[in-house]
């Protein structure tokens, strides 16, 4: 046997904990241009953005229990066709985001994949294509998908207070900083419509179907080589930026 749910659940949280690159700072700020913020974005775009509906659709096809495959469907629909929330493929909302940054829809074609990027896209296709399903749906719906914020929303799910979308959209760092109009933003107000069940979803998949001492050693290491992998892409991309790092 493994370790108690509560137990495993806690070691993952902390790594999720560790998703954090010093250079959000930057792009979550004011002290970032456009055109760096385009090459952010379109790494981003190419690296998952675009493919997360596939990857998702790889691990339905490796034929979980029944109740992970419908967790997955209901992902995989949201995700391809925006049919739970606004109508829309999660993938064209990023689009339409883009294009309230004044970058034209045809600059998120063909992208050339910076070194680090490719290798973490690499992994990405890898343990989808090849991993056990847990492996897979560990890597895409908690790690990817996931955030350094993980425990708090996770912990926010208990309470029934809804968010206020229009505040959250006002407080958007691309509408504080550099003047995007909301109205482009359906990309947040579709997240808000449905990722807290996702959320709840991805991590309930997980944690009640890694129950052995080696599923869960699975799964945390699947976790560790993601963290690892996006840490590098995130310094790939902080480089292209031409970011300085800033004195701990």
């Amino acid at each position: 046997m493994g370790r108690t749910l509560e137990q495993f659940r806690g070691s993952l949280l902390e790594i999720m904990e560790r998703k954090n690159h010093w250079a959000w700072e930057y792009f979550s700020g004011n002290k970032i241009t456009k055109a760096q913020l385009k090459i952010h974005y379109r790494q981003e775009f190419a690296v998952y953005v675009l493919d997360f509906p596939v990857f998702l659709s790889r691990i339905h096809a490796k034929n979980p229990p029944l109740p992970v495959r419908q967790a997955l469907a209901a992902n995989l629909f949201e995700e391809d066709t925006g049919g739970l929330s606004l109508g829309r493929s999660h993938p064209e909302l990023f689009l339409q985001m883009m294009e309230g940054l004044g970058f034209e829809p045809r600059e998120f074609r063909g992208i050339r994949l910076l070194p680090k990027s490719r290798r973490y896209r690499t992994w990405l296709d890898r343990i989808t294509l090849r991993g056990s399903w847990l492996e897979a749906a560990a890597a895409v719906t908690i790690f990817v998908e996931g955030s350094v914020k993980d425990r708090k929303e996770l912990e926010s799910e208990r309470s029934s207070q809804p968010s206020d979308i229009e505040e959250i959209l006002r407080n958007h760092p691309l509408v504080r900083f550099h003047n995007l109009d909301p109205k482009y933003l359906d990309l947040i107000r579709a997240h808000q419509a449905v990722e807290k069940g996702h959320r709840s979803d991805a991590w309930r998949m997980v944690l009640e179907n890694a129950l052995s001492s080696s599923a869960q050693a699975q799964v945390q290491k699947v976790l560790n080589d993601g963290l690892r992998l996006w840490l590098a892409y995130r310094d790939g991309v902080a480089a292209a930026c031409q970011l300085p790092r800033r004195a701990p």
